[in-house]
């Protein structure tokens, strides 16, 4: 049986006194579920919106075949100069970010520009806890929306074969 909810009301004349009568059949989400799902949205709005950009932008990190590691930003909308990319040595971290402002969005002509890709300020910060990485010999390529960073190995981290005698 799904989830059926039935009332039934008895009165009395003489009174104006109404009983409920409540049965509520088991479902395959509870009988809470719905409830529970509603009143998180409603009250956790924040934490909803938050969790909706952590996300942003995207980002896809992996290995090459040189074995340096690449770092690929989904930028669209975004221009060059719109894009900070720092390196901290000394904390072994790459920070990448872009800080629009309100003027971002004004055209040559001075008109708001009506764009059809959302675009919104962002830092994302990337530590290499192995220690492993040549941070300071990063290359950043930005081209067709597209933010590539590659970040060689240091030499001392690759493999060595060894010849076994």
């Amino acid at each position: 049986m799904g989830f059926q909810k039935r009332s039934y009301s008895l009165t009395k004349k003489e009174e104006s006194m109404t009983t409920a009568i409540t049965r509520v059949g088991p479902g395959l989400l509870g009988r809470n579920v719905f409830d529970t799902i509603f009143d998180s949205f409603v009250t956790d709005m924040p934490q909803h919106m938050r969790q909706s950009t952590q996300g942003y932008p995207v980002v896809d990190i992996f290995q090459n075949n040189e074995g340096s590691t690449v770092m690929e930003f989904a930028l669209a909308g975004f221009s060059r100069t719109d894009i900070n990319v720092e390196v901290k040595p000394e904390s072994r971290s790459i920070t990448v970010s872009a800080d629009l402002t309100d003027n971002t969005a004004i055209t040559n002509g001075g008109t708001p520009n009506n764009r059809r890709i959302a675009r919104r300020s962002f830092t994302k910060t990337f530590v290499n806890y192995d220690d492993d990485l040549h941070l300071t010999n990063a290359e950043a390529i930005f081209e067709n929306g597209l933010l590539s960073i590659v970040i060689p190995r240091r030499p001392e981290t690759k493999p060595v074969k060894i010849k076994v005698q």
